[in-house]
């Protein structure tokens, strides 16, 4: 991975060093294992963290798939005990999501590995270099939050 001396780079260059440190990303995090839950049903995990009480067409549409193979990952998570499914109160017919106890027991537990194993990468990096990840990562944060939430907005009003 090159860094480019520019002090303004591109987004398409920035977009690939990204892209990589992601990719590592992934590599470091599958260090520390995610069972019993795949790569998917984790998504769903995150998705009902931030959006409890959702249904499943939401839960379907946030994830990019659909009701039929969204209902079975949520099974699965129901079995293992990190989703609970609840019926609405506006609708009995339509049933409610939400990250159960145990649920939010594995997601801190599973951070908690995950930023153990970035504390042995961060602290070979020197302080300058860890302070200006800091401060890249939290405008990147507050992009792409910006963005999610207009695409959550446009949908809506598509629907």
């Amino acid at each position: 991975m090159t860094i480019s001396p520019d002090p303004r780079p591109q987004p398409t260059e920035v977009a690939r060093v990204t892209s990589e440190a992601a990719e590592l990303l992934e590599v470091l995090w599958g260090r520390a294992s995610t069972a019993p839950v795949s790569a998917s049903q984790l998504r769903v995990l995150f998705v009902l963290e931030h959006n409890e009480g959702i249904n499943l067409r939401t839960l379907a549409d946030a994830l990019g798939s659909t009701p039929p193979s969204t209902s079975r990952l949520c099974d699965r998570l129901q079995a293992v005990g990190f989703v609970e499914r609840r019926p609405a109160v506006t609708s009995r017919r339509e049933l409610e999501l939400y990250l159960s106890r145990h649920g939010r027991v594995f997601l801190t537990d599973l951070r908690a590995r995950r930023e153990s194993a970035l504390e042995s990468v961060l602290g070979q990096m020197p302080p300058a270099g860890r302070t200006a990840l800091l401060a890249g990562l939290e405008a990147f944060c507050a992009a792409a939050a910006a963005r999610i939430h207009e695409d959550g907005e446009s949908t809506a009003r598509t629907a």
